[in-house]
Parts: structure tokens; C-alpha cells; sequence
């Protein structure tokens, strides 16, 4: 059907646009250390077995895998695109959560494209809008 062909491409090229700004706006916003750890908290959140959260102030506050992406922060693919930006630190939570975390590329794969990863992203890009906005 040619015009459910047109109206799935069209569909397809809007997202492309919206994720364009959204990355290019990331890209123009400078992330600052204390802003950077609350907001690797907010998408790996330092869990722990007390009902009282622990407060969270420097990188060893951070859990594991926040620590991860700190750590994957200047050394993950593309790192030297928008430095110091919130794109960096998106790009961050991908990459761990894409290439890094899992047991392995058959698990990671499917908790890409349909499992907590996949709505880990996006709630790291929703994080990084807004962290960048109030930048």
C-alpha cells in the first residue's frame, strides 16, 4: 500500500527531526559536575535496603551503574562530539546501557529494544531536556 508506505516514512522523518533538535539542543547546554551526579542518580537511582534514600553529593554517592556512565563519560564513541554538553551525558547512559550492562549481546540486545533499557533512554533523554533547560 503506497500510501501507508508515504504516511510511515513521513512519520519515521518527524521523529528524525524531533531527535535532531533534541540532540542539537543537548549539544548547545554545558552540564556542570553537581548537576551531572544528580542527574546520573536520577537515571540509576543509589538504591539501597533502608526505607531512608542516602543522599547523594559526589560520584561515590552514585550506584553502580551511574557509576559506570561517569566513568564512560570522555572515553565512549563520540566522546569528542559536544564535550562538557548534556548530549555527552546522554550519549553516556546509552552507550553503558547498549554496550556495557547485561550478561550478554543476545540480553542486551533484547533489553534495548524492549526492556528496562529501552525506557531507561527515554527517561534519560527526558532527564537531560530537562536538566539542560535549567541549565
Amino acid at each position: 500500500d503506497a500510501d501507508m508506505v508515504k504516511k510511515t516514512l513521513g512519520i519515521a522523518h518527524e521523529k528524525f527531526a524531533k531527535y535532531k533538535d533534541m540532540a542539537t539542543y543537548l549539544g548547545s547546554k554545558k552540564v556542570t559536575a553537581d548537576s551531572l551526579i544528580q542527574y546520573y542518580n536520577e537515571v540509576f537511582p543509589n538504591t539501597s535496603r533502608t526505607d531512608t534514600p542516602k543522599p547523594v553529593a559526589k560520584v561515590e554517592d552514585l550506584s553502580r551503574n551511574a557509576k559506570l556512565c561517569y566513568d564512560a563519560l570522555d572515553v565512549q564513541p563520540g566522546a569528542e562530539y559536544a564535550q562538557g554538553t548534556w548530549w555527552q551525558a546522554l550519549n553516556s547512559v546509552t552507550y553503558v546501557t547498549d554496550h556495557v550492562q547485561g550478561r550478554n549481546a543476545d540480553n542486551r540486545l533484547h533489553s534495548q529494544w524492549f526492556g528496562q533499557n529501552q525506557a531507561r533512554k527515554v527517561k534519560a533523554a527526558e532527564k537531560a531536556v530537562e536538566f539542560a533547560t535549567t541549565a
